[in-house]
This record gives C-alpha cells, sequence and structure tokens, in this order.
C-alpha cells in the first residue's frame, strides 16, 4: 500500500478526541467533518456535523441514565450517522472507537455506513483504556495519516508533561482519591484514571487501571474514606454540572468522608478533560494534581481556574 499524501487527505473525525488527536497532529486543515460533539479547538465549530444523538442532554443525569440503558438494552444505536453527507463528503480516512457504544457512533454502524456509501475509506479505530494506549491511538492515527513522525513527537511532549507533574509529587504523602464520572447512579472513574490518580500522587480508591467504571451505591460508597474527591461528570462542563447541585447535595450527605470533613470535594469539567482519552489528560493530570496537592500546585490551580473549583457542601 502507498504512503498516503497527508496534505490530500479528507478525514472525518466521530468523537471529540479524534478531534482533538487530529488537530494536535496538525491536520485540521484536511478535516472536512465532525461529530455533533466536537467542540475543540474552537476553530473546527464550523465544520458541517456528521453525527447526531437519540438522548437529550437537557434531562436530568437519571433520566440521561435510563435512556441510554434502554437504547442499548433494546439493541438500538445511540448516534446516528448522516450517511448523504458521508457520501457527498467522500473521506479518505474516517477516526473513530470501539470502547464505548455510550460515547460515540459503535464501530459497527461506522464499518455498515463506510460499506455503504464511501467503500474506499480507511477507519483509524481508537481503543483507548490506559493512558499508554492513548499515546498508541495517536502514534497509529499519525501512521494512518502518513505522518509517523508528528505521532512521536505529540507522545513525547505528552509523557515529558506527566513526567513533570509525577517528579513533584510527595513520595511520602499519598491521599485517598475518588473520582465520580456519573452523577446519578454514582459511577467511578475507571481506564486511565487511577493512572492519573498515582500520577497526581494520590492513591485510586475503587478501580484499578483499564477498569470501566462500576456504579457504587449508598452502602458501598460510606464505606469509602477519601481525602479527595473529584466530581467529573462525563459530557458536562461546570455550567451543566452546577444545574445538579440539588442531586449533587444529595448524593454526598451524610456520608462519613474526610474529603467532606476537610472541604476537599472538587468539581471540574469534565466534558473537556478527563472523559476524553486525547492530548488534553496532560491537562486533566494538571487539574487533578492541583486537587490532591493543592500547596505544591498551586501554579496548576491557577493555570487552570476556570476548569475546575472547590465545592462548598
Amino acid at each position: 500500500m502507498s504512503t498516503p499524501n497527508p496534505t490530500d487527505l479528507r478525514i472525518v473525525s466521530l468523537l471529540p478526541s479524534a478531534t482533538e488527536i487530529v488537530c494536535r497532529l496538525g491536520f485540521e486543515d484536511q478535516l472536512v467533518a465532525i461529530s455533533h460533539e466536537c467542540d475543540f479547538p474552537s476553530t473546527i465549530t464550523d465544520l458541517p456535523r456528521i453525527t447526531s444523538s437519540k438522548v437529550s442532554f437537557s434531562f436530568d443525569s437519571l433520566a440521561i441514565d435510563k435512556d441510554v440503558r434502554r437504547l442499548l438494552e433494546h439493541a438500538l444505536a445511540v448516534y446516528d450517522i448522516d450517511t448523504v453527507a458521508l457520501e457527498r463528503l467522500a473521506p479518505d480516512v474516517i477516526v473513530t472507537q470501539d470502547l464505548c457504544d455510550v460515547c460515540a457512533v459503535s464501530l459497527a454502524d461506522v464499518e455498515a455506513a463506510c460499506a455503504e456509501v464511501v467503500p474506499g475509506a480507511r477507519i483509524a479505530n481508537l481503543h483507548p483504556t490506559r493512558w499508554g494506549e492513548v499515546l498508541d491511538d495517536i502514534r497509529s492515527t499519525a501512521v494512518t495519516l502518513g505522518a509517523p513522525m508528528r505521532g512521536d513527537a505529540v507522545c513525547a511532549e505528552l509523557e515529558a508533561g506527566r513526567a513533570a507533574v509525577r517528579d513533584r509529587c510527595p513520595a511520602d504523602h499519598k491521599p485517598k482519591v475518588l473520582t465520580i464520572e456519573w452523577l446519578d447512579p454514582v459511577m467511578i472513574g475507571g481506564t486511565w484514571m487511577p493512572e492519573l490518580v498515582a500520577d497526581a500522587g494520590g492513591e485510586a480508591l475503587v478501580t484499578v487501571p483499564g477498569d470501566h467504571a462500576p456504579t457504587l451505591d449508598r452502602d458501598a460508597l460510606a464505606n469509602l474514606r477519601p481525602d479527595v474527591v473529584l466530581l467529573k461528570p462525563c459530557g458536562f462542563d461546570l455550567a451543566r454540572s452546577h444545574a445538579e447541585d440539588a442531586l449533587i447535595a444529595r448524593q454526598l450527605d451524610g456520608l462519613p468522608w474526610p474529603a467532606l470533613e476537610q472541604g476537599r470535594v472538587y468539581l471540574a469539567d469534565g466534558n473537556a478533560f478527563f472523559n476524553r482519552p486525547g492530548p488534553r489528560l496532560l491537562e486533566s493530570l494538571e487539574i487533578l494534581a492541583a486537587c490532591v496537592h493543592p500547596e505544591v500546585f498551586g501554579d496548576l490551580a491557577e493555570r487552570h481556574a476556570s476548569s475546575f473549583e472547590r465545592l462548598a457542601l
């Protein structure tokens, strides 16, 4: 197979993290369409949007969860692809994922759409569950786009930033950290989150690297003793999370947590950070470090002040 000419490619991205990877690799000008959720960098937001969701995020967290589960239980897709637009755009490469059918269009639906309207398009499929696999996806996407050295350079930058945070963490103090990625039911951060917690100088509770997000009931939550809690609801920015302030207060009320007693509960932008397995996982790590060790990472707290806050509960 001949090596693709990067400047001639027409690229479609079907999820936000893929769009961020494509842009970080220097292929923003080759993007011809994005998903309905893609919002970074801001310079891509006028591109055609080729997917849509069957779930309304205007509902509360419990209603959203029930709606998604209903669709999946009936083997229905959560997202649709505009195949008419896909055929018209005639992409050379489509970047998608098969990690989570709740997060983006399923791989099976992408493959079916391609076979129907753009059979010659190459599919770059991402499946990250850990930090290293995120880097692998960046490298493999760069190879697919014909620029492997760009992938190596981006990964080297991310690894250097990760090491810079890790090297500043106190060796003799590792607070117990609970990360929450959905509010009702309460789901605990898995996949790469335990690694980020360790890199931020903490000890992750409940999950280990690569785990899918487990759901915990009230009794299980009460048995935990986190020193630090980070709420970062998937797909919710700070304003959207604050729409659920009453729910957050109810879910946390009366839990015997040192984090609550000491005012160490934080809310972060879970749309831009933490839940997108792409280059901004480094910024996610910096935010987490500012929460876990504020006495050390005051500079990172200032840098990311608009993306997280300490909750007054």
